[in-house]
């Protein structure tokens, strides 16, 4: 009986091992970017800050045009590595900083942050870099900010490019409660390598995952593993609390510059929208149904739909974002 006992556990298979998380350090020390790293050093709030960020020339003949990239709120300015390369081959120069608060650049302790404030240090950032007019491009939380900056900067912007940005619609209005602070700080303490990848590929990649997204994973979770990681769960805090109270719908009626929405249709991400009560749930637009509204407000606006694609369409399908965001640059 005690043999077969054995034998069956032997046959039976093994419950699939969680993958170690790797500790890249709080600002992302240990993890390579596919461009060497320029810095921004500056005064914010008084502290002293500095914005990494990569700048790539063209690698083919240069077509005059800057093409700048803002990251999401789970990504990086690594995370535009093919889409950079794709870019300079067709004759861009391109910027794709990390934000205050995000991957390699500074994370200020008890930071305020605004969509307002990172668009100013981020204009810092260009005139280090010598650069005044941009074509501006802007992923998921980048997506508010490029629209802020737009707002804030609109002589800076020839043209912007919103990839299934968030702020399009006001959640809180919509039935999503406001979350304080302690509470995004409670559920921070919550944030390892298999809830990221658990809502990312429901959210994300609409049910699907392939090995490639997995370095994404890791190089968010990596910043959490770490001896800094509170630094790293207060700045992810704060930065939700920023997301929720600051959404830009109200405001595109004002955007001067043309616009256009890349949307990935099958993207879930409704910022939020599991906090709200399940009677009103539904209500919580996700990001493809807040574009369609919202390409309406924009007096410039254009909406194209990326039918088989989710809420990351650079890093699902490059090649296909990448004819979409080089038709849209062109227009």
């Amino acid at each position: 009986m005690g043999w077969t006992l054995a034998l069956a556990m032997l046959a039976a298979p093994l419950p699939a091992l969680a993958q170690a998380t790797p500790d890249y350090g709080a600002d992302l020390e240990r993890f390579d970017y596919p461009y060497p790293l320029n810095w921004f050093a500056t005064q914010a709030q008084g502290d002293a800050v500095r914005m990494a960020y990569l700048d790539v020339a063209p690698t083919a003949k240069a077509n005059g045009t800057t093409v700048v990239l803002f990251h999401g709120k789970n990504f990086c300015a690594a995370t535009w590595g093919e889409t950079i390369r794709d870019l300079a081959v067709r004759g861009y120069r391109v910027i794709a900083p990390d934000q205050i608060g995000f991957c390699k650049s500074s994370k200020p302790a008890g930071f305020q942050y605004s969509f307002h404030a990172l668009a100013q240090l981020t204009a810092g950032l260009l005139d280090q870099a010598g650069v005044q007019r941009i074509a501006l491009v802007g992923h998921s939380t980048g997506g508010v900010l490029a629209t802020r900056f737009a707002l804030l900067y609109p002589e800076r912007v020839s043209q912007l490019v919103l990839v299934n940005p968030l702020g399009l619609n006001d959640t809180l209005a919509e039935g999503v409660p406001y979350t304080p602070l302690d509470a995004l700080r409670a559920e921070e303490t919550k944030t390892d390598r298999e809830s990221i990848k658990r809502y990312q590929q429901r959210v994300y990649y609409h049910g699907t995952w392939r090995p490639a997204y997995d370095r994404w994973v890791d190089m968010l979770a990596g910043q959490y593993a770490g001896a800094d990681g509170a630094k790293v769960r207060e700045a992810q805090a704060r930065l939700s609390d920023m997301i929720e109270t600051q959404p830009i719908a109200a405001e595109l009626p004002q955007v001067k510059p043309p616009v256009t929405l890349l949307i990935g249709q099958k993207d879930k991400t409704a910022f939020r929208a599991n906090t709200a009560p399940e009677a009103v749930r539904d209500q919580v637009r996700t990001v493809p149904e807040a574009a369609e509204t919202a390409v309406k407000a924009l007096p410039r606006g254009r909406l194209v739909r990326l039918p088989t694609l989710g809420h990351s369409p650079m890093v699902e399908d490059p090649t296909a974002f990448h004819t979409a965001l080089a038709d849209a640059l062109q227009r």
